[in-house]
């Protein structure tokens, strides 16, 4: 008899919404149907390129051979380059800088080298689910903090205070916010910074939407507030630079040496283990961070439009509101109604071909129902995309049930 192969027991939690719900896409695709993709933040779907420069560099070193392996941390000239960008976001006490494959990597060693089996880490709900994924193949106990929805999705400090715990490790921010566009303040920075010295808790600052910001909104680093406090600032080329297939990201580690001196070391036996990132698209980091980031004029010229009408369609939807995002590309509307949020975009892909991202996969306050949109695509499309929306809302309500008050 032939046994099947059993999968490890880590992997039966790992979901990743925003892929999962493209299964679903794909089938109704099949149908013949029109997409609308509003799912997955790639801005080179659309309308958006990456300064011409980064691609020059990126060709010029793969034409010069610079095809081999890279040092473990990254080529010398671009770790340079995100020390002086340090230097300018106010981070002081940096202690090591490494370069990844794409900040997602970065973050994975990270928790990796820090995190025992039946320690926590808290994690921002709702959040990137790439968290929550690490989180199960690291089999960490699950810490969800929340954000306040009514406070403009900034993070709650009392609920973080009352899950803090002897096996909690690190706390995690996503500043501007996937998926809710928020972005914190500096008192609210102060406060989680002060929670972290308290506890000798590690903060994991995740800062990869840093430079999309809408409205002049300026933003802080939280690292920059406190040359003391353990932390670990998230970067990289994906987004503020439109090549998320680069996979190119960054780890700033900055804080008191004697205290994070030998999980720097940790780090680093990972970062030598699986030898190094991707390499000629190394030699593009230095002009995009000492650059002028004139590509960015346009495309926030852009998302800022996309933004507007968003946040205006949405809202204008009898049952649907949404906080205006100061930060990235997303928004994270609620639906005020009984049904589960899942089950409504899954109807609403098959009936519309709208493709959102139901709020349960990037985790919510109990009770409460949402879905994400990225506004990446142009006008044309989102309008069609929240007209479908909009009717077909109430059809759904009055098939599966009323508005919750």
């Amino acid at each position: 008899m032939i046994s099947k192969i059993i999968p490890a027991v880590r992997t039966d939690n790992i979901t990743y919404a925003v892929r999962d719900i493209v299964v679903l896409a794909n089938e109704v695709a099949k149908t013949g149907k029109e997409m609308l993709y509003l799912n997955i933040g790639d801005p080179n779907l659309f309308d958006f390129e990456p300064p011409k420069q980064l691609v020059e560099d990126t060709y010029q070193a793969m034409l010069k051979n610079k095809n081999g392996y890279a040092p473990s941390s990254g080529i010398k000239e671009a770790i340079e380059s995100i020390e002086r960008e340090a230097e300018r976001k106010g981070i002081k006490n940096v202690h090591d800088i490494f370069i990844t494959t794409g900040a997602s990597e970065a973050i994975d060693i990270c928790l990796t080298a820090l995190v025992n089996d039946g320690e926590n880490v808290l994690t921002p709900t709702p959040g990137y689910p790439l968290y929550t994924a690490i989180a199960s193949k690291l089999q960490m106990m699950e810490n969800p903090y929340y954000l306040n929805e009514s406070n403009g999705w900034l993070p709650d400090i009392d609920d973080i205070k009352s899950k803090i715990n002897e096996k909690t490790k690190a706390i995690i921010l996503i500043n501007p916010n996937n998926p809710t566009g928020s972005l914190y303040t500096e008192e609210n920075l102060k406060q989680i910074i002060d929670l972290a010295l308290e506890h000798n808790l590690v903060i994991f600052a995740d800062e990869i939407y840093d430079k999309l910001l809408f409205d002049g909104k300026k933003h802080i680093s939280i690292a920059s507030l406190n040359k003391d406090v353990s932390c670990i600032t998230f970067g990289g080329l994906s987004k503020n630079y439109m090549v998320p297939g680069f996979r190119i990201g960054w780890g700033i580690v900055s804080g008191r040496k004697e205290v994070l001196s030998d999980y720097i070391e940790a780090i680093n036996k990972i970062l030598r283990a699986r030898l190094s990132a991707n390499h000629p698209e190394q030699y593009g980091i230095k002009s995009c961070l000492d650059g002028n980031d004139e590509h960015l004029i346009e495309a926030m010229n852009k998302l800022t439009k996309r933004r507007d009408l968003t946040v205006e369609m949405l809202n204008s939807i009898e049952g649907i509101t949404c906080v205006k995002p100061e930060g990235a590309f997303y928004a994270f509307p609620q639906l005020h109604m009984k049904q589960p949020d899942a089950h409504f975009v899954s109807e609403l892909i098959r009936e519309t071909g709208v493709v959102v991202v139901p709020g349960s996969g990037f985790g919510q306050v109990p009770g409460t129902k949402h879905f994400r949109v990225v506004f990446l695509p142009n006008e044309q499309i989102l309008e069609k995309a929240y007209r479908q929306i909009s009717e077909f809302y109430h059809k759904y309500l009055e098939k599966f049930g009323d508005l919750v008050e």
